[in-house]
């Protein structure tokens, strides 16, 4: 079943056909599976992976490095969830290290961006620290690369 998963998980738009044949599974067990993935909420979502740059949309990412302060028996969590209801927060992760939450958004300019961070992200009671850095280019989501280099075509360096 993690076969499936992967295959799901790599191209949502593969057919039950396809995914049954690439898992080596019958028709009716790739169905019955995924309708169980998707009530266990293991599967929860489908979607598409948009390369942005290629479209007229003007658009700006950020990755947040946030410090807070874990609440009694909460731990990280009430502050996570807190943080990600608001609608520009894409991902929210707890992490291990020099900060506590990594918190991507997208925002329409820079100033956007910066403006959740000031005013909504920053003054959270139990948030003590944010560190932005923007994402300038996206090269690898996913697995999928979102420029490749025309056959044939090198860089070279010169030393």
């Amino acid at each position: 079943m993690t076969k499936l998963l992967r295959l799901l998980e790599e191209d949502c738009t593969y057919t039950r056909e396809q995914l049954a044949a690439m898992a080596n599974m019958k028709l009716e067990d790739v169905d019955a599976a995924i309708k169980q993935y998707e009530e266990d909420k293991v599967i929860l979502g489908y979607q598409a992976i948009v390369d942005w740059n290629s479209t007229d949309r003007d658009d700006v990412t950020a990755l947040i490095e946030v410090k807070v302060t874990p609440q009694r028996e909460e731990g990280f969590d009430r502050v996570a969830e807190r943080i990600y209801q608001y609608d520009e927060v894409e991902s929210v992760y707890l992490m291990s290290g020099a900060f506590d939450l990594t918190v991507i958004i997208s925002g329409r300019s820079l100033r956007e961006v910066a403006q959740f961070v000031s005013d909504r992200l920053a003054p959270l009671e139990d948030v003590t620290s944010t560190a932005t850095h923007f994402i300038l280019k996206k090269y690898k989501e996913k697995h999928l690369i979102f420029e490749k280099q025309a056959p044939g075509e090198r860089e070279f360096i010169f030393v």
